[in-house]
């Protein structure tokens, strides 16, 4: 048997040296990541239910319209950008992985083979031996450790962008099909509305041939008529393209969307419970994704720093020579390798990682702050969407009303016909802005939801 460590003496030394610098294993360079303090309003500018959290309520349901349930479900299981986002946090697991991988030693295995000629003895000498290497890096600065960090950081940022996106798509599925409605109501009234201008432009014709009224009267009926019938055509265009958008979000090509409640049979939500500007660092997934890319990139900080100190890797190679069994080898070796001299490169390295990480401190402190708009910005909508809404009512009714008296008027000979037509425009347009006051205060309240991160419910990932 021959050593190439040649006795015990010299093993013992290659031992001591090994336990001296395995030591070291505790060290570790650069500084563990901890939250930033930022400015946060203790409470928000305007009065909303701050008791109870909204982040895993299915809120969608509580319109209570089976059929928004089931759209909103199809999305969540065929949306392709879902599918998308799932397959990253595949990727980000085997990733997650692979960094563990680096905590273990590794063995490869080889074959070596030679020929040699002496000419003193004229023979040849061969050789074959089947090697074993073993080789394993100490983590003398904790940077595997704080690569495997960064690698968990990854990874869990990455379930933070899933669950953003599921709750923009809830949202976006939401707010498409209340516009759906609200454009089949608005299509409605134009078709109501036209049907009864062509009824007044009869009686107008009718009138006309008789001599009763001018050809002026006649052509203002004509232009009502007109009116209303390119409406319709405004509002079929829009109905279509938005159930192309619909089809989309459920992973479909476009298709005809199944209807369920009318625009007026939603059911207003309640209030939504808000909490406190705090509450959306960790509720609001994308707040949290944003952080977490942080934390990853300030632990790469300390893997720069850890390039200024030596690294150690352990190896071992064994082998036992095939034409001579007896003849068994082994050696045990340990490298340690340290900059000296590399033009300030890893310098400049340390400096780069630092400027990334102030640049994603403000993006971090910046996504929290467009946050904390969009939820005010949300119950700014809700609230003044709310009142809109009624006062649009009062004023359809009351549209209703004059028109309708305005041509008994006119019907009496009591006032001019463009009176009419003007009242009878109103009571259009009356019609129109209700039903976009009722989609507004709808949608508005789907955005406060949506801006408080609600809605992230966990659902099976299906990646079929």
């Amino acid at each position: 048997m021959i050593w190439l460590l040649n006795n015990k003496k010299n093993i013992g030394k290659c031992i001591s040296v090994v336990i001296m610098l395995v030591s070291l294993h505790a060290c570790k360079i650069g500084e563990d990541y901890s939250r930033k303090e930022q400015n946060i309003p203790v409470v928000y500018r305007h009065t909303f239910s701050q008791d109870s959290s909204i982040a895993n309520l299915p809120w969608w349901k509580l319109f209570k319209d089976p059929v928004l349930v089931r759209l909103i479900d199809t999305a969540l299981v065929n949306n392709k950008n879902l599918k998308t986002a799932i397959a990253r946090i595949e990727e980000s697991q085997a990733l997650l992985s692979i960094s563990k991988a680096d905590f273990y030693p590794s063995i490869n295995y080889g074959t070596a083979a030679s020929s040699s000629y002496n000419t003193s003895s004229s023979n040849f000498s061969n050789s074959i031996a089947p090697v074993i290497n073993v080789s394993y890096k100490v983590d003398l600065w904790g940077q595997i450790r704080t690569l495997n960090d960064i690698a968990l950081q990854n990874y869990l940022a990455t379930e933070e962008a899933y669950k953003a996106l599921t709750i923009s798509i809830i949202s976006a599925t939401a707010n498409a099909y209340i516009s759906l409605r609200d454009l089949d109501n608005r299509l409605n009234i134009s078709e109501k509305t036209a049907q009864n201008f062509l009824e007044n432009l009869e009686v107008m014709q009718a009138r006309f041939n008789a001599g009763f009224i001018s050809e002026v009267d006649l052509a203002q009926a004509k232009i009502q008529v007109i009116e209303a019938k390119t409406a319709i055509e405004v509002f079929d265009r829009s109905r279509r393209q938005i159930e192309n958008a619909i089809s989309i979000l459920l992973g479909s090509p476009p298709m005809d969307i199944e209807r369920g409640l009318l625009l007026e049979e939603q059911i207003s939500l309640p209030e939504a419970p808000t909490g406190f500007p705090s509450d959306l660092l960790n509720r609001r997934p994308d707040i949290v994704q944003s952080e977490r890319n942080l934390h990853a990139q300030t632990l790469r900080i300390g893997v720069a720093e850890s390039l200024k100190y030596p690294s150690l890797t352990l190896s071992a190679n064994m082998g036992v020579e095939l034409i001579n069994p007896s003849l068994f080898f082994a050696d045990l070796t340990a490298q340690l390798f340290g900059p000296i001299f590399n033009g300030k490169r890893i310098e400049k390295g340390i400096e780069i990682e630092k400027a990334r990480t102030k640049q994603l401190l403000n993006t971090y402190q910046n996504t929290f702050l467009i946050a904390l708009r969009e939820v005010e910005d949300a119950m700014i909508a809700t609230e003044t969407y709310y009142r809109e809404y009624n006062l649009r009512k009062e004023q359809m009714e009351l549209a209703k009303t004059a028109a309708h008296l305005s041509w008994v008027r006119y019907d009496g000979g009591l006032t001019s016909y463009l009176e009419v037509l003007d009242l009878q425009t109103s009571q259009f347009n009356a019609e129109l802005k209700a039903s976009d006051a009722l989609k507004q205060q709808l949608t508005s309240l789907i955005n406060l939801y949506d801006a408080l991160g609600g809605g992230w419910i966990e659902t099976q990932k299906n990646t079929n």
